[in-house]
């Protein structure tokens, strides 16, 4: 009867290091990236002209960075219906959300979206 103790408890040790390392890997990052709002398709947003995704922490403060701030990167945005998107369509925003990863476009989850600039043009000087 020890014995099965001792089994039942090791098995249950185990199935929680598994789960542990199975959350590990599939941890979605939660992310800042500042570009372009466009407007492709009806309800389909993406951020164009984009900077590579940093990583930040739940409770930090939106980084404000000049203006000029563009990339080459393009992300589809997901869970658009809450940050009234048509009024900043074509600004320069900074969008905080979770990271997909996908090919062939990764997409963010927002969670929060700032305006830089009123244009994207006008962002660069």
């Amino acid at each position: 009867m020890k014995g099965e103790g001792f089994a039942t408890a090791l098995a249950v040790a185990l199935c929680a290091a598994v789960g542990s390392a199975q959350e590990a890997t599939q941890r979605v990052d939660i992310v800042r990236v500042i570009g372009c709002l466009r407007h492709t398709v009806p309800d389909v947003w993406i951020l164009s002209a984009a900077t590579d995704p940093v990583t930040v922490s739940r409770g930090s403060e939106p980084v404000q960075p000049p203006p000029s701030t563009t990339g080459t990167n393009e992300f589809k945005l997901i869970g658009t219906e809450e940050f009234a998107l048509p009024s900043r369509k074509d600004h320069l925003v900074s969008v905080k959300g979770l990271l997909i990863k996908a090919t062939p476009m990764s997409r963010l989850n927002i969670t929060s979206m700032t305006t830089l600039a009123d244009s994207c043009v006008a962002a660069k000087k």
